[in-house]
This record gives structure tokens, sequence and C-alpha cells, in this order.
């Protein structure tokens, strides 16, 4: 109901993995500004969001707002600086890694295959760790927790909520009482998945009634945004083509709304060009904060084309640029592009219509929504090919491949991928650090530097 009284955006995109996304929408700006292009942030490793980077909750404390988080940080911790509490927030309730058991809060779960994953708690109120929660569904104590904060606020303050659920992120869980919902769904995967969608779509409504009873709704805008594309053994992204992970639109065009009383024209969808990097922006513009201090934003305010329907100021997305990923055999066909962009590199652009695509894409595929989960249909493409063009607008499946006819369009967007790779710092992607083991530090997930 909150998506369709509000703005369901059909046109809008994220990156296909947790960190980028994470890092664009407090920064707004694209994660080859800051290093991160190559992968995740990971538990092992000494890295984070840069600390001269300007986080969105400490943009809008400056304005007087409190800022809270509950959920998932994955942004960075291995020294405390890089901790919610010293990026801007009040409050944090939630866990600082990618992933973990919805039910003990540790990770790795048990689903995980890798012998070399430190093991550790995963949980904290501020600073410390919660040991009393062993067996509450995370969903709901995100919920719970969120709710509090919202209770407790103090009303002379103006408010800032960010409640990154786990859900629907690995391993796939959810109670007894919502998988005996879908009893009619066969792939046992996507029956749990469809259980944690309702799950999380209860607690985001109970969420949403806190803020009625407290009045606090009539003065609210709540963006609902996903982070990547569903995974290619649960959920669906059909018809788009590929899944989490890639930078087909299966794993960059995501599910997003907003709802408010603020909202001059609802009950609507829109069909501009959004980025999750456009929210930085366009909420110092809502809460009335200016951007002085950051440095240059790729995010464009779009609050007019969300409120209004007025075209959206955003003509193009970077995707991304990862000098990091595995690259192609050579061919040939390099030749004809050579000397403008190494098209052996993993990369993609959209521009208006046209979107481009680099290097090792792998084959990407396309999953049908049925529920039983077994129908693929995966592209065929040679082991050579690291070039593609597609008209998004005509063509969203991501089937037919323009690049050949197209000669000039592609020349136009590597000489754009080239532009944005020149102002680009190399990836940062440190080796694992053995003191990272939560095993040296009271078996709790935290700073080690």
């Amino acid at each position: 109901r909150l998506a369709s009284e509000g703005v369901k955006l059909e046109n809008y995109y994220i990156q296909p993995i947790c960190s980028p996304s994470r890092c664009q929408l407090m920064t707004g700006r694209y994660q080859i500004r800051y290093g991160l292009q190559h992968s995740v942030i990971t538990s092992d490793r000494p890295h984070g969001l840069p600390l001269d980077e300007v986080t969105l909750p400490q943009k809008l404390r400056e304005n007087g707002y409190r800022s809270y988080i509950v959920g998932k940080w994955h942004l960075g911790f291995f020294r405390k600086e890089y901790m919610p509490l010293q990026r801007g927030f009040d409050r944090f309730y939630g866990y600082l890694t990618g992933g973990e058991d919805y039910w003990t809060h540790r990770r790795p779960n048990g689903y995980a295959r890798d012998p070399s994953a430190f093991h550790g708690l995963d949980l904290r109120d501020q600073d410390k760790p919660v040991l009393d929660q062993n067996g509450t569904y995370s969903t709901h104590l995100f919920a719970q927790k969120a709710i509090e904060f919202i209770l407790s606020h103090e009303r002379s303050k103006p408010m800032f909520l960010y409640l990154p659920f786990q859900a629907v992120h690995s391993p796939l869980e959810a109670p007894t009482k919502y998988v005996e919902k879908y009893k009619d769904v066969t792939h046992p995967l996507i029956k749990i998945y469809a259980a944690m969608v309702t799950a999380m779509d209860e607690a985001v409504g109970n969420v949403t009634d806190a803020l009625k009873r407290t009045g606090l709704w009539d003065n609210t805008v709540l963006i609902f945004s996903t982070d990547n594309g569903a995974r290619e053994n649960a959920g669906s992204n059909w018809p788009l083509r590929g899944w989490k992970n890639t930078l087909w639109e299966g794993g960059v065009r995501g599910v997003g709304f907003v709802n408010s009383k603020l909202l001059r024209k609802g009950n609507r969808k829109s069909d501009a060009l959004i980025h999750i990097s456009d929210w930085f922006p366009t909420l110092l513009r809502i809460s009335r904060s200016v951007s002085n201090g950051t440095k240059p934003l790729d995010g464009f305010d779009i609050w007019d084309t969300i409120s209004t329907g007025t075209p959206s100021p955003r003509k193009e997305i970077l995707h991304n640029i990862d000098p990091l990923h595995r690259k192609t055999a050579s061919s040939s066909f390099n030749l004809l592009y050579d000397d403008i962009f190494n098209i052996s590199v993993y990369a993609a652009i959209r521009s208006g219509d046209w979107k481009l695509l680099t290097g090792d894409q792998g084959h990407g595929g396309w999953k049908d929504s049925d529920t039983s989960g077994s129908k693929f249909e995966y592209a065929v493409d040679p082991p050579t090919k690291h070039l593609w063009l597609f008209n998004i607008r005509n063509d969203p499946q991501e089937r037919s491949d323009l690049s050949d006819r197209y000669p000039d369009v592609v020349q136009e967007l590597l000489q754009k991928l080239a532009a944005y790779n020149k102002t680009a710092l190399p990836p940062f992607w440190p080796s694992r650090d053995p003191r990272a083991n939560p095993a040296l530090h009271g078996d709790l997930f935290g700073p080690w530097l």
C-alpha cells in the first residue's frame, strides 16, 4: 500500500552489491572517487569508507538533526573512527559486517563454506555487544529497535532514521509462521525468500504505524530502496538479465518507492532516471541543509522529479569501472577502441537510452519468475566477447547487442568511461589481516587497529 499510494520508481538504479550502494547513499558520490570500486568492504581487511568523505548524517547534524541507524552498516570498522557513531549517527543498533545468521547474530552463518572465515558475534547497541538476543529474528529485532527510537525521539529536533534491514540477504532464514503462508511454493529457497519478504513488509508497516501514532508521519518522507538485485538462486529479477554482483540490469536496476504527505503528486509510477547517489542531495534539499563542505557530488537533487513529476536532471549513470576484476582474454576486436578505453576492463555506463558494458561480464541470463525456480535461460556469447551496447529503453532485457551497428555510439560511451577513469582513485584492496579475528577480541567483530 505504501508503494501504490506513493511514487514507484520504475527507472531506479543502485549498485550490484552491498557496500558500494551504501557508500553512494551516504556520500552522493560514485565509488571510483574513493577507491572502493572493487568488491565489498570485508570483515578481515583494513578498509572502509574513507574518513575524508562527508556522510549524510554528518551534514544533517549541522542542521540540528538527530540520526539513528538500525541494522546493517557494512562501511568499515577496522578502526573506531570508521564506526557509525563516528560517522555522524547519534544512535546505532545493529551489525557491522555484510551478513550473519538471522537468529544467533553470528557470522559466518551455518551455510558458509570458507574454512578460513573468522567466527564471532556481530550485534551492537552503540559500541557495546548485545548478548541477550540469541534466538530473536533480526527483522523483528530491528523493527522493534527502530520503533523504540521513534517513541523516545525528542520532538523538538528533526530526525533521520536509517533502517537497513538484514532481509533479504543470505542466509535464507525465516520464522515458520511466514514460511507456512507459502505452502504451495514448491522450490524451498523461493518459499523461504518469499517468507522473508513478507516478514520485512510487516516490519515496515509496524515502523510506519509508529510514525503515525506519534504524529511524525505528517512531516516524514519515507524512501524504500534495495541495495542490489536478487541472487541467482533465490528471488527473481525477471524479466531483466542478470542478478546480484553483475552489471546487467538485473544486478543494478532496483526496487524503490517514496511515500510522503509532502508529495504533490502521489499514487503514480515514475519513469525518471534516478540513482542511489541522488538521495544525498535530495535529502539535503528536503531537510533545508546545504552541501557546503562536501566534495563534488555525482548525485542530483530529484525531489521535484519525485514530488511533481518534472523531468529528471540525471542523464547518465556510471555503473562502475573496476580494473581489479578479472579481465577477458585479448582479441583483435580490442584494436578498434584500445586508444580510447581498454575494453577488457570490467565497466558499464548508462547514457540516455544507451548502455555500454565492457570486460568479463559473465554470460548472465534470465530467470523466470515461476515459483519452481527452475526456469533459466542463459545467454550465449563467445568467450572472447567483452563489449555490448544496448538501447535500454527499447530493450530493457538486454537481448539485442547493437555494438556492431552503432560504432559511433560505442566510441562516445567509451570516451565517457575514459573521462571518468581519469578521475578515479586506484582501487584500495588490502590483504587480509589476521588481527581482525574476533577470537582476539572477546568473540566480537569490531575495530582491531
